[in-house]
Formats: structure tokens, sequence, C-alpha cells
């Protein structure tokens, strides 16, 4: 027999769900589509931050065959400031997919559901859960962090003897017929009550049944690795002028920021100085050499795996044979044409800079 913290878990989750639940506007949506973008929006993102960005997207392709007839450009611009742009192509690419294979139509179970661009285990549990009441635990960082409280898991969550634990607690607790609601109380426990840092136990629950708060050790779990120190990086951008536009690179699609556009640069070798940095970098991928002249900024940014300090000079072209050698495309984009073109964080900080200094014009070049 099970122990009675596993007959009680999901009718006390789910009666305070029932009551607590968050409003949040992919829920009870008619569409699975609707479901499946949320979902790809909130990995790595807040859902806070995430909700315009849905209104916005679904306002702009309310549809799989919306998003599919899309351009990547338009795409990108609607994720512009979220980050890990990868999802969006991966979205815009399944949509495609399933336009030419589906009629539009999301598949209804996981292993299927994984066979789309960018839909990994989780995505896949969740959308299935959620969208086709399909009974399949749906395990994101909160509902790891509530398992690893509630259950006193002593295994760091990222081994494989860690992973497998939670799966097995996932599995058990799932209520049959009822994954949709248990699966989103799990996750509105872990991002309202049980979080990372001072989690409301007093609020919380299953405050009865936690094992970790009984012992006093719920802000010991979970247990994690230790990580290893973020690098830091120094780079270089080049805001090339000529005629009062600005040129600009778009990045290939494997890489970070792929399909984004750029003021192009690079990252600054050992004994380099940030002008030689700049001048090898345009050499290698546009095959220009460049006159560089005063600083427009100096900009930080913290990546998943290292941290970037970018100093971005304005410069003119010496040589305007253009080559390239690692972006897709370049342009020539005048200034008031700059957000038209979607960019990244940095990028887009130059480029407005740029645009409120009215620096580059004809006179410069």
């Amino acid at each position: 027999m099970r122990p009675m913290v596993e007959k009680t878990l999901s009718r006390q989750l789910l009666a305070w769900y029932r009551d607590q639940a968050r409003d949040l506007p992919w829920r009870n949506h008619p569409d699975p589509y609707a479901v499946w973008v949320s979902e790809v929006m909130l990995q790595q993102t807040r859902v806070a931050t995430a909700i315009p960005y849905f209104e916005r997207w679904m306002e702009r392709f309310p549809s799989v065959h919306a998003l599919a007839k899309a351009s990547e450009d338009a795409v990108l611009m609607e994720w512009e400031g979220l980050g890990y742009y990868r999802r969006a192509r991966y979205l815009h690419q399944a949509a495609k997919t399933l336009v030419k294979t589906n009629q539009g139509n999301l598949p209804r179970n996981v292993d299927a559901l994984q066979n789309l661009p960018g839909i990994g285990p989780y995505t896949a549990a969740a959308i299935a859960s959620m969208a086709f009441e399909q009974d399949v635990p749906a395990i994101d960082g909160n509902v790891r962090r509530v398992y690893s409280r509630v259950f006193n898991v002593d295994l760091p969550l990222s081994t494989a003897e860690g992973k497998k634990r939670i799966q097995t607690l996932a599995e058990e607790q799932l209520p049959p017929g009822e994954a949709s609601d248990f699966n989103q109380a799990l996750m509105d426990l872990g991002a309202s009550i049980c979080t990372p840092q001072s989690p409301d136990c007093p609020r919380c629950p299953l405050i009865k049944d936690c094992q970790a708060y009984d012992q006093k050790i719920q802000e010991q779990r979970p247990i994690y690795k230790e990580k290893a120190p973020i690098p830091h990086h120094t780079v270089t951008a080049a805001v090339i002028h000529k005629n009062g536009s600005l040129l600009l690179a778009k990045r290939p699609p494997e890489a970070l920021l792929g399909g984004m556009w750029e003021f192009p640069g690079g990252k600054m070798g050992e004994d380099e100085t940030l002008e030689e940095c700049l001048e090898r970098e345009i050499k290698e991928e546009l095959g220009i050499q460049i006159d560089i002249q005063e600083k427009v900024g100096v900009y930080q940014h913290a990546y998943t795996h290292y941290k970037i300090t970018l100093h971005a000079f304005l410069c003119t072209l010496r040589s305007s044979d253009i080559q390239l050698t690692f972006h897709l495309n370049w342009t020539w984009s005048p200034l008031s044409e700059l957000e038209e073109y979607p960019m990244g964080k940095l990028d887009r900080l130059i480029s407005r800079k740029i645009q409120a200094d009215h620096t580059p014009g004809a006179d410069h070049s």
C-alpha cells in the first residue's frame, strides 16, 4: 500500500487549484495551438513576461496556418525580446510541417508531438495533457521542486538517478482523467508558493505532507550539482554607416540568435585590442576593411552559458566588396527602417541609441 501522502496529495492539490488557479490567457483555450505557443514561450521565460507576447502573437498569428504563411522575419519580430530565438524558428518550422502533413492539426500523443521541431519531452507532455486530456505527467522546474520537497528527494536533480526518481513520483501521483488540472496545479504551486527561495510554506496546501518542511530543510531542496563558473567574453560590433544607412548582417540559423539581424563583429582574442579585434572580425566575416571612429557604447548581457561585454564602434568602409563567409545576408538599412529588422537585445539597444543620436548621416560618409 502506498503511503497516505500518495492518496491525499492529488485531492488536496486539485482542491487548492480549483480555488486558486492563475487566470492565464491560454488556459481553457479551445485551440491546442494556443497551448503549444504558450508552452514554447514559457521555456526560459516568466509567466508575467510571456503573457503580452502571447496575446500579440495570437493576434498576429491566430492559427497554425497563419503562422506557416508568415515570413521568418515577421515571426522573429513578434518574438523579439523573449530571447532564445531558436524557439520561434522551431515553432515556424513545425507549423509549416503540420500544414503539409496534418492539415494544420497538432497530433494528440506524446511520441508524435516530439517528432515536431522544438518539442521535447516536457512540452509534448504539457500539450498532450492540457490540450488533449492525455494521462501523462508534465515535469518542468516547478514540478521537480515541489516533488523534491514533498518527498525529500536527496539526489541531485541533474543526475540520472535524480531524474528517474522525479519521473517515478510524477507517474505515481498523476490522478487518472485529471492530468491537465493536476499538471497545471503543480506548476502554479511551484510558481507562487513553493518558490526557489523563501517558499511560502504556511500557505501551501501540501504542508502537512511535505517531508522537507517536516525536517525544516525545504530550502535545501532541490539538490543541484555545483555549477562551473560562467565564462565572460569581450566582443565588438561595427556600426558601419554610409549615406545615412547602416550595414546589417543576418545570422545563420544554426548560430546563437539565428535568423536575427546584427551589427557585425565578434569575440576578442588574446593580446588583441578592441580595434584590432573589430577590424579582424569584419575582414573575416564580410571580406571588407573598415575605418573605426568613435565608440557608440558598452553593453552587458548574460546568455545561458556565458556573459559578454560588447563594445560598439561607429565605422566607415575602406573597401566595399562585401563577401559573406558567416552571415546569410546583408543589407543597408536607413535609420527609419531599423525597427523592421528583428534583432537581439544588444543590437536593438545599439540601433535605438544611434536613432536617438542621429549620428550617422550623409555628412559623415
